[in-house]
């Protein structure tokens, strides 16, 4: 017998396992108490064989159950969540969406979702560990890092363990690079760039290239606005124009970054930027 007519066949079983469950558990219900003594292993036992099937089912009470409270709850609690997701993941180990979304669910912060981001990422975590060679799933866990917790270290290390796996896409390293440059973090940025840049060819190597060129410009930028600090600090008064410096001596080189686009300067302020229309601006950096 085929799977598809196997699962034609069992379907009409649905019902009959959600009733079983819930007579034995209690009916789908805000009870925190009741709730918290569920596992995964519990509802296993009382359907023994169907596990897969009740995974689905409490997949679907999962995602019922955070639309219901983002959309009709006064007061938005996400209690029962996280384990409604325990139990989707231990009937179902592989069930990838569950990870996925379910991380998602607990880490949007409030009223979109529950706020809880220790727990969105214990739960990639736990996808992770059970699907070691599934880039995808460890590429979101980096995404999580950066995104959510606002640890661009740590993304950017998980990111590159994504990209040693077999068949990862080629692309995790730039991500990697791009989360460290993101998060102000330019030398290692760099380092990973230049990686790229010394092990590839064609477009990949000119891509490395690029973004070498938008890091040293931004820190162009910050040196350039350290020496009009320095000369304030010496002289009491911040230059009129950045032009003053290489009159001074202090630059050697007109004031402009890699691609010749000047650097912006405002003096009331002593701040020095990449101009935005220079081909070296970035918007997030």
């Amino acid at each position: 017998m085929g799977p598809r007519l196997l699962a034609l066949l069992l379907l009409p079983l649905l019902p009959l396992l959600q009733d079983r469950i819930d007579t034995q558990l209690g009916a789908y219900r805000a009870q925190d108490e009741a709730l918290y003594l569920w596992s995964g292993q519990e509802v296993r036992r009382l359907a023994p064989g169907f596990e897969g099937l009740a995974a689905d089912i409490y997949w679907l009470r999962t995602v019922q159950y955070f639309g219901g409270q983002r959309l009709f709850a006064r007061e938005k609690k996400f209690e029962l969540l996280l384990p409604l997701i325990e139990i989707t993941t231990t009937l179902d180990p592989r069930l990838v969406i569950a990870y996925k979304y379910g991380a998602t669910f607990l880490c949007e912060r409030p009223p979109e979702g529950a706020g809880r981001c220790d727990q969105g990422i214990a739960v990639l975590e736990k996808g992770v560990a059970v699907m070691p060679d599934d880039w995808r799933l460890r590429q979101d866990l980096g995404f999580f890092h950066f995104i959510f917790r606002g640890d661009p270290e740590r993304a950017a290390a998980v990111l590159m363990e994504a990209s040693k796996i077999p068949g990862a896409a080629f692309w995790l390293k730039n991500l990697a690079a791009m989360c460290l440059a993101k998060g102000g973090q330019r030398e290692a940025s760099r380092a990973i760039w230049r990686r790229i840049y010394d092990q590839s060819d064609g477009p990949m190597k000119d891509n490395a290239r690029q973004h070498i060129a938008v890091l040293d410009a931004y820190d162009a930028a910050e040196a350039i606005q350290a020496l009009v600090a320095g000369v304030e600090r010496r002289t009491g008064r911040r230059p009129e124009t950045l032009d003053e410096l290489r009159q001074a001596g202090l630059l050697r080189r007109p004031p402009v970054d890699g691609s010749g686009a000047p650097f912006l300067y405002d003096p009331q302020s002593g701040t020095v930027r990449v101009s935005p229309h220079s081909q070296l601006w970035r918007p997030d950096l």
